[in-house]
């Protein structure tokens, strides 16, 4: 008698199969995202709908970005949005804009090319972020500007899923839906920064009330999710609600309480998350419509590229960091995946290549940002200190 394949023994599987390639990583000293996705492509149709592992990379990427929110207090937040919405609307203009003309170029209808231009605006905001983490960049001059652009991103993105559903099931995206959903993120964001200003105000010494370490990470992961989760219910990014959720908590004192709880366990379901990513890609069985795939991830490329290199500046970055924090942010991801799934027929497979290879290159050109800026501005000089000899 044929036994069916206990979920438990696929998840040890996965979990084995994750240890394997981060070992792997390191010795071919190649992104682990690289081969997370991967291994999801190659086991898209056993993992495909699996809602074990969707659930645990849902979990994954809240976290990721539950972390990053704790280094973002409200002042610094409210700083950072005055200072970024010059590059985020220029963003918004090269990749989703200039991609649409560029696919209406290619003879293909508006609903069509705006859905290309869709699926070519968002950066991966987690592959970048974990790059940024792995990398240890999160210091770096460039990498607040980044992540100020993925929120921006954030904010956009769901917006234009938006339009697309409606275009694509024959109902306009009116003035009152575009009011309603920017009512929405107002209304997520107040709300974090009123529980941050009151009910968190004290959660450091709450926090250190708790002897028991079990309970500390129910609370902690609880509260994470619970955001994300309410901004999924209200129709916007898991992303944005978990970056809002640590932000909350970054007023305490020490951040570091926090994130020495939640790392273990954003470590081992963040893996999970771009297996299956890998597994919703849809490559099909040839290349349609080559020359606009090859255009089309040419020009994304430039956009972002043009982004760092003139919207770094007007960020108030140095132009060795702008061309850096550029080349950084050309990996596609999630958002891609989600737009795509409103497309259709050739389409869909376009877009599933389109992505694949988009986030590739985003990896490649974001392990070589560094040594490409010196090739074009030369190796930084480390300035000397004057050291005043006693008695001089």
């Amino acid at each position: 008698m044929h036994a069916e394949f206990p979920s438990l023994l696929g998840a040890g599987l996965i979990l084995l199969g994750i240890f394997y390639l981060g070992y792997l990583s390191i010795k071919i000293k190649l992104p682990n995202v690289i081969l997370y996705i991967l291994l999801g492509i190659i086991l898209a149709d056993v993992l495909t709908d699996n809602k074990l592992l969707y659930f645990a990379g849902e979990i994954g990427i809240v976290l990721l970005f539950f972390l990053l929110g704790l280094e973002f207090n409200v002042n610094r937040l409210g700083g950072i949005a005055k200072k970024v919405w010059p590059a985020g609307l220029l963003d918004v203009f090269l990749s989703l804009g200039v991609t649409t003309l560029i696919a209406i170029g290619f003879g293909l209808d508006f609903f069509s090319s705006l859905l290309v231009g869709g699926i070519a605006y968002a950066t991966s905001s987690s592959i970048t972020a974990k790059l940024l983490d792995d990398r240890e960049r999160m210091a770096n001059a460039e990498t607040e500007f980044m992540l100020a652009i993925l929120i921006f991103e954030d904010v956009v993105a769901p917006i234009v899923v938006a339009v697309l559903v409606g275009m694509s099931t024959g109902d306009a995206f009116t003035a009152g839906a575009f009011g309603i959903l920017i009512g929405k993120i107002l209304l997520l964001t107040l709300g974090a920064i009123i529980l941050g200003k009151t009910v968190f105000k004290r959660f450091e010494i709450f926090l250190d009330r708790i002897a028991d370490q079990d309970f500390k990470i129910a609370l902690l992961i609880g509260i994470s999710l619970s955001y994300a989760g309410l901004a999924l219910y209200l129709g916007l990014s898991e992303v944005l609600g978990a970056f809002l959720a640590g932000m909350m908590l970054a007023e305490i004192g020490r951040i570091e309480k926090v994130e020495q709880t939640v790392f273990p366990i954003r470590d081992l379901f963040l893996p999970t998350f771009f297996i299956y990513f890998g597994t919703t890609v849809e490559l099909g069985d040839g290349v349609p419509m080559a020359g606009l795939l090859a255009v089309v991830l040419l020009w994304s490329i430039c956009a972002k590229i043009l982004l760092g290199v003139i919207g770094g500046p007007l960020y108030g970055l140095s132009r060795r960091a702008s061309l850096r924090g550029g080349l950084s942010m050309c990996s596609r991801g999630e958002f891609s995946v989600v737009i795509a799934a409103v497309a259709t027929g050739t389409l869909k497979v376009f877009s599933g290549m389109y992505i694949v290879i988009a986030a590739f290159i985003g990896m490649v050109l974001f392990e070589q940002a560094p040594r490409l800026t010196n090739m074009v501005y030369g190796k930084p000089v480390k300035k000397k200190k004057n050291l005043k000899v006693p008695g001089e």
